[in-house]
């Protein structure tokens, strides 16, 4: 299998400080409301202490991705150098198929430019050897750049819950869930 270009977003080390997201907002000075990474709190249901655990989340770079196959004209391409999904907004005519197909909502709607748009994993970034801003800006390293190919996913998951279980798209992240806080008693003299 060729290269397979991912995230690796760690919970376990997320702060939910959304410098990843402002990162990205700055590198690509999105319109206002339109946002390509996302910064999650997870629901009391799946982690039960409130606030304290994070996904951050963008475009999965799908193997097999939903976008690209709805496209009417071909604005989505796969990279094969590295399975990097890029958007070229100039042929898109801003129908809404990627939006709509998308379970993860990555593709969004630019209402200025009436286009979708989505994240790019920086590959012009990737080009020159540099990190995709979101992974660069993280003081925690809570989101990592990976090789799904050559990866040693032991302790990780691709589907963490309340993440659309999608196996034929076969998103490219992968998931370390946040550990539950340990109890630290006081030793008594």
């Amino acid at each position: 299998m060729k290269k397979q270009l991912g995230f690796f977003v760690d919970s376990d080390r997320c702060v939910g400080c959304m410098t990843c997201a402002m990162a990205c907002k700055n590198q690509y000075h999105q319109e206002k409301g339109v946002v390509w990474r996302r910064v999650y709190p997870l629901k009391e249901e799946i982690y039960p202490h409130k606030e304290r655990a994070f996904y951050s989340l963008a475009c999965n770079h799908c193997e097999h991705p939903a976008c690209m196959h709805v496209c009417p004209v071909k604005a989505y391409y796969k990279r094969e150098t590295d399975g990097v999904v890029v958007h070229e907004q100039e042929k898109c005519i801003g129908c809404g198929n990627c939006i709509r197909s998308c379970p993860y909502g990555a593709p969004v709607y630019n209402p200025v430019l009436k286009k979708a748009e989505k994240c790019s994993f920086c590959h012009q970034r990737l080009d020159a050897n540099r990190l995709p801003m979101c992974v660069m800006s993280c003081p925690v390293d809570a989101i990592q750049v990976i090789d799904i190919t050559r990866l040693d996913s032991t302790g990780l998951v691709q589907f963490a819950p309340g993440f659309p279980k999608q196996p034929a798209l076969n998103p490219s992240v992968r998931f370390r869930l946040p550990r539950l806080p340990e109890v630290v008693r006081r030793k008594t003299i």
